[in-house]
């Protein structure tokens, strides 16, 4: 009981007479509570002569019980307004002008949070496969523990046809051109036919036999055919862990052009524009990135390895 405010009346008082006696030590141990706090009180009651606590008064309240429900009620109605837009919602509904702190007092217990508000264009990619997202972020008024109910959440699907897959690969002071799959799904001949054969293949013929391609564990990626193409041309493939996406540095590269076309003035607005808009920020993407993430491999091995205990699982 290190604290005033645990202290009753009762054992103010026995305290205080304790103390009269000369007995601050034995009042500490008797009633556990700290030297501090018995010089404390007995200080407080040789000036103003109690052992009681004095109860102030406090400024008064500029709303009542039932114009605070009216203020919750107000942010429950609409809760992306804002704490001025309410006070101004209370000033009309009542004709009493409360400040835009007072709102938010009120309010306590119910947070500001953002929440995404999604303008999803799905874009299917061969690495990685996940779709861009045009965040924009609201302010709203919500309960402590309501982040994910659904009047709390809002999405928006604005392109819901449009559906590009895309693939590109990058090196140390060299990428390939960005390449659009056009319609249906990625199949192993047709990663051979678009992508291993006019991409991949070049690239090994300019590095030379020090070049080791890197992709994922998509299906279409690992079939025989696959692997007897790599095989024909000389192409060594790194071996991939299961379940470690965090190691491929094109994954950072990716969420770059995501942002990018995301902020462009004029965001794309059908299959055609957003073609174009890819291919358009992936060939502004600075060379220093690509060659960051791509030095960056031997950190995100590093780091595998000791977390796997000096070795990585294949």
């Amino acid at each position: 009981m290190s604290s005033r405010h645990h202290i009753d009346d009762f054992m103010r008082g026995r305290i205080i007479e304790r103390s009269k006696k000369g007995e601050n030590n034995r009042c500490c141990q008797e009633f556990d509570i700290a030297h501090s706090v018995v010089s404390r009180l007995w200080k407080s009651f040789k000036t103003t002569g109690m052992c009681s606590r004095r109860h102030w008064g406090g400024r008064v309240r500029s709303t009542t019980p039932a114009e605070d429900r009216y203020v919750v009620l107000s942010a429950k109605r609409n809760r992306r307004t804002t704490a001025q837009q309410v006070a101004n919602q209370f000033l009309a509904a009542s004709g009493k002008h409360i400040s835009r702190k007072t709102v938010a007092r009120r309010l306590r217990g119910r947070r500001t949070i953002r929440t995404q508000n999604c303008c999803v264009c799905p874009i299917d990619q061969t690495a990685p496969n996940y779709p861009f997202a045009m965040v924009t972020r609201q302010l709203i008024w919500r309960e402590s523990g309501t982040a994910y109910r659904p009047e709390n959440i809002q999405e928006k699907d604005r392109y819901p046809t449009c559906s590009i897959m895309v693939w590109a690969g990058i090196m140390i002071n060299g990428r390939t051109r960005l390449h659009v799959v056009a319609n249906g799904t990625m199949t192993g001949q047709r990663y051979i036919d678009e992508v291993l054969l006019p991409h991949v293949r070049l690239f090994r013929g300019a590095v030379g036999d020090k070049f080791v391609f890197m992709d994922d564990n998509a299906t279409c990626h690992r079939t025989l055919a696959v692997q007897d193409c790599l095989d024909s041309e000389g192409i060594h493939r790194l071996v991939w862990p299961v379940r470690s996406p965090d190691l491929n540095p094109i994954e950072n590269v990716w969420d770059a052009l995501g942002r990018q076309v995301s902020g462009r003035n004029y965001p794309p607005t059908n299959k055609n524009t957003l073609i174009r808009a890819l291919t358009e920020e992936w060939d502004k993407l600075p060379q220093q990135l690509l060659d960051n993430v791509v030095k960056s491999m031997v950190r995100r091995v590093e780091c595998c390895i000791t977390l796997h205990g000096g070795h990585i699982p294949f």
